[in-house]
Parts: C-alpha cells; structure tokens; sequence
C-alpha cells in the first residue's frame, strides 16, 4: 500500500536564496521519525541548478511498510510545461501540500493565482494543507493606495493565508522554522494524521472490493451497462394561425373585394377563408344553396347584409384582369362595413378573440346599441345552421377553442372543384386546389404562383417525382395543419415532399412519425421486417434530414446485433460503420466477457453450489 503527496509552491525566501535551509518536504522527510530512509535513498529523481529547482520525486516507507511518493513542484512555469503529467499527479494525490514564503508575496501569489485554480478544478475530497514558512521581516501594514508600489516586498499576512485556506476548505499552518518543533510535531503531525485517514480509507475500500469478490465463486457475471440516450428531435411550433391571418394583409390570390354602399371598396379577401367558417359566405359565393342549408336565418342575414354587383360599367371594372377579375360585393349594412376589416381580421385569425373585436368595434362605433347590433350580425354570420343562436354560448365555445376552426372547416374543400382556381395533374389523375391556402402556407408555392413563372399564369400544373397519394397527404397538412400517413414508408415519401417544398414542420411531424414507429416495434418485429432501415437512412442523408439521419444511425447502432445479421448492413458508408462500431450495444467486451463466463459456467471446474 502507498501514500502520494504532491508539493506545490516554493517556501524559499526571493531575498535569502544563499543561506536557504533545506526546504520543507526534505526536511521533515530526513527528520520525522515514522519515515525511514538515508539521504541517498530519499531523492530518486533530481536535477537542479541553484537558479532553478526543477521537478523532484522522493521515495521513503513510513509505518514500517507504506510506501511514501513525495513529488515536490516548486515552479509553476515547470510544472505547467507537462500539464499532462501535473493533472495526472494532482487527480492521484492522497494529500497535497501548497507552501510559501511568508516574506515572499510573488511566491504567494504564484501559488493563488496558479496552483489554487487548477487544485479546485481536480480536487476530489482530498485533504489539502497551506503551509506559510518563515518569520516575517516587515510587520508593517502596506500602503492601500492603488498607485502605491511600496508593498511590493511586504510579508505575506496571516489573514491572506487564513483567507486561501478558507477557498480551499484546507488546514491552515504557520511554520516559523524548519526546526524539530515545527517539522517533526506541528506540520509532521497534521501530515500524519492525514497520511493515517487516507491507509484507513484505502483499507476499507480494499475490504469492500474484496467482500465482493468473495461473494461470487469463480468469475462474476458481465454487467451490461445501459445503451446510449438516443437523439431528442424537438418539434417545431404550429404557425397555422399566423399564415392565414399574414394572408389578409399580403393581398394575394385575392378573388373577393368588399364595397361600401357609395361603391368605395373597403378590403380585399378569399372566398375559400370566409366559406371554411361562415355558411352565410358559402350561400352568397353559391357554394351551397338554400336548400343545402335550410335555416331561414343565414339566408336573410346574407340578404340583408350581402350584394353582388357584376355590373360592367361598375367603377374601375375596365382595369380589372379580363381573365378571372375578383367577384365584387357591396356591404349593405353602413355600421357593418365601417368595422368590416376588425370582422375579417377577426375571422382570419380563427374567429374567437371576441372580447379583441368588441373593444375595436367600440372604437369605431360610440353608441352601445351600434356594437351589439353589428357583434350581432357578426355572430349571424359564424352561425352553424340549425342551431340556435346565442352570443353568450358562442363566446363560450369559441373561448374553450382558442384555434383555427378552419383546420377541420377547409377539410371539407380539400381535392374538392369548389372554389378551385388551380388544379394539379399527378399520374394522369387531377386534383383541384386553391390558390389562397398553398400560397399562405408553403413558401415555395407562393413564389411559384406569384413569381415570372408559368404556374403563375397557368390553371394546370403538373408534378413529378410524387406520388397522387403522397401529394394529397401534403396538400392535407396545408389545408389542415395535420396528417396522418399510413406507414414509414409513406411518412419517407411525404417527408421528401415536404424537403421539395420547404416545409420544415411537415419534415418534423414526418421524422417523429418514423421515430415513434420503428421505437414502438419489439425487436423480434425488427427482426423480421423487410424495411430496408439502411436504405431510409441514405435517404434521410440526401433529403437533408439531419435530426432523422443521427438517430437512425444511434438506431442501428443500438440494435447492433439484429441490423449486422442484414445483408443490407454492407451498404453503410465507412464512416457510417465506424460511428455504428464505436457506438455498439452490447459492446464488443461485454460480448467477450459473456463468452468467457459462459465457457467457465460449462467447464467441469465449476459445480453447482445448491446440487
């Protein structure tokens, strides 16, 4: 059994190098009593010059039996040369001693400076003893003023030491002299001490490991320790909301414009944002007739509030585009019109900030009586056919739905010729879209429908490259902020749909998709499946789908031994196989420690305690 202490610091005296003693760890080395050994034995590794002590290791026994290492670090530009070894020595220490001089304050502040922070870095429970050697020469108070270089030789004060000690949680010493007092019994005493706590707690844990060893006849099992935490793919926040409210505003795709009753026009809107929440727009826009809706209370709202105007000699009718000009209607209702763009901000941000619009009506509108007549017709408008009509009741509900309704309301249009003002040709098949809503919700169709290209102008647009099934899966999550695929190998698809359209959050929903599939199956699924999990993880690689790539390889790596079995496994990169290899589970040695206690539980050696 050994004791390593680590000396770091220089006890000499800057102005008395000529007739320095012996320094400290020498001194009580050579003199203690309990350490055994001649001068020629004790210094092992020394090279020095009067000018610049180098690093020093001394060798002694103590206790009879103990072996004593002693390195003894008195210049810290040494000792940060080979910071390598100085950690090593430090993170191995039993016990470390920090000394100064007490009329050398540069050696004290070498020490607090340098030495101090790189002990509390790799301090571990280990005792740590400050000894300030010397008698002080000068023990006036030094000049506090910050232009003052007077105290530059001042001693070392007992409050200073004191105060370092107290950083380190240390024991604090003031060693006047290397005599036998100070060596042999004070500081020889407190390193004792210390030397005995650290064979005690060195014995126990000797004891410990071999208790343990002894509870188990012949070789102890292999433990298996945990795999490694698989990668957490964050999921990217809904903006549903703010990309078909930001559609108001941008006046794109615009196919309706609200007049006032002298013909002035108000504000521009969509049809398929006002049909997906107000069956009154949906009868006005002939998107559902009077028969479909049967409540004699939407048809007289959209009456009494509502007219069409195609009139040609209509005022600024001639610069309209001749191709699909936006369909005019004149607002009847004066009060209605003047707060007509708080009602529609108010629908295109999902119809349920309520107390939002009333305060806004109450702005433009003075009389209480005006505000509750036009929140009135407003609630008309969003009434559901059949239903009776209560604005307390709506407030209600809409409250507890803080969300788009449009969600499930333009689910109803989706891949449906209504309203449509586009259609795309997927495998010879057609589906009907609008316009309004890719361009509100996918940034690439917003260039592509509004840029100098030919999809701008043209009503048929064909896709490639997708499959009819895919694309109305995608066309899915932008009308409804939602999408359900069938499997993993239709989730890949839509994933590369979504990489082709710049979809970001539809990538994420699709990668937590595949995630919580391939996690959620048992590992004799895993086995037996016929998905290609390398192939999906060049695909993921290619599409730009970083987050999925990483985990899929943290994946394969975790069920190492059911993916090498696979011939697709050859087809990993070198640098996919090495990062598989080095993040294995069960790794390669548990695999030969297993193998190693199964041969021995079968040798004849070994025989059943219990038969």
């Amino acid at each position: 059994m050994s004791i390593h202490i680590v000396a770091l610091g220089n006890e000499g005296d800057a102005f008395h190098q000529d007739n320095r003693p012996s320094g400290l760890i020498r001194t009580y080395l050579g003199r203690s009593p309990l350490v055994s050994g001649d001068e020629s034995s004790l210094l092992l590794n020394a090279a020095s010059t009067v000018a610049r002590p180098v690093f020093t290791e001394y060798q002694a026994s103590a206790f009879g039996n103990v072996k004593l290492v002693v390195h003894d670090c008195p210049v810290w530009d040494i000792f940060d040369s080979d910071w390598y070894t100085s950690r090593n020595l430090i993170g191995g220490a039993d016990i470390i001693v920090i000394k100064y001089n007490v009329n050398d304050k540069f050696s004290f502040h070498e020490v607090k400076d340098n030495y101090i922070p790189v002990i509390k870095r790799a301090l571990n429970s280990v005792p740590v003893i400050i000894a300030a050697v010397g008698t002080r020469q000068n023990e006036e108070l030094p000049c506090t003023c910050p232009l003052c270089t007077s105290d530059r030789g001042s001693c070392v004060s007992t409050t200073e030491g004191i105060q370092l000690a107290k950083e380190l949680g240390a024991t604090y010493l003031e060693l006047h002299s290397l005599d036998d007092f100070y060596i042999g019994k004070y500081f020889g005493g407190v390193l004792e001490y210390f030397m005995i706590q650290a064979l005690n707690q060195k014995t126990s844990e000797k004891m410990k490991k071999r208790k343990i060893s002894n509870s188990f006849h012949g070789i102890r099992p292999p433990q298996l320790e945990q795999p490694e935490k698989m990668p957490v793919l964050k999921a990217e926040a809904s903006h549903y909301n703010s990309d078909l409210n930001n559609l108001l505003f941008c006046c794109q795709c615009v196919d309706v414009v609200f007049y006032n009753p002298n013909l002035k026009e108000v504000i521009e809107a969509h049809k398929i944002v006002l049909c997906a929440v107000s069956h009154v727009f949906m009868l006005l826009f002939n998107v559902k007739s009077p028969n479909d809706i049967q409540d004699s209370s939407i048809i007289r709202t959209t009456q009494d509030l509502f007219a069409i105007n195609r009139d040609t000699a209509f005022p600024g009718a001639s610069q309209e585009s001749s191709g699909n000009p936006p369909l005019r209607v004149i607002v009847k209702d004066a009060l209605f019109c003047s707060c007509l763009s708080d009602i529609l901000r108010f629908i295109y941000s999902g119809a349920f900030q309520w107390e939002e619009l009333e305060e806004d009506i109450r702005k433009k509108l003075k009389d209480s009586g005006d505000v509750s007549n036009v929140i009135e017709k407003v609630k008309c408008i969003l009434k559901t056919p059949g239903k009776i009509n209560c604005l307390r009741n709506c407030k209600t509900y809409q409250a507890r739905k803080p969300l788009w309704f449009y969600n499930t309301s333009l689910k109803f249009f989706l891949n449906k010729p209504m309203l449509a003002d586009v259609v795309f040709e997927i495998q010879g098949a057609t589906v009907p879209a609008h316009r309004a809503i890719l361009v509100a919700r996918c940034e690439v169709m917003a260039a592509m429908f509004n840029g100098n290209y030919m999809e701008a102008k043209s009503v048929l647009i064909p896709v490639y490259g997708v499959s009819k099934e895919t694309f109305l899966s995608f066309l899915e999550y932008l009308y409804t902020d939602s999408c359900c695929p069938a499997g993993i190998f239709q989730a890949m698809c839509l994933l590369i749909c979504a990489e082709m359209y710049q979809v970001s959050r539809l990538q994420h929903i699709c990668e937590l998709f595949i995630i919580t599939q391939l996690q959620s199956m048992p590992s004799r699924e895993l086995a037996s499946m016929n998905l290609d999990i390398v192939d999906l993880l060049k695909k993921a690689k290619f599409h730009h789908s970083d987050c999925l790539s990483t985990w899929l390889l943290h994946f394969i790596a975790t069920n190492y031994l059911i993916f090498s079995q696979k011939p697709e496994f050859q087809d990993l990169s070198v640098e996919e196989r090495s990062f598989v290899e080095k993040h294995r589970w069960p790794s390669n040695m548990y695999l030969k420690q297993l193998a190693e206690y199964r041969k021995y539980i079968h040798s004849r050696k070994c025989r059943c305690l219990v038969m």
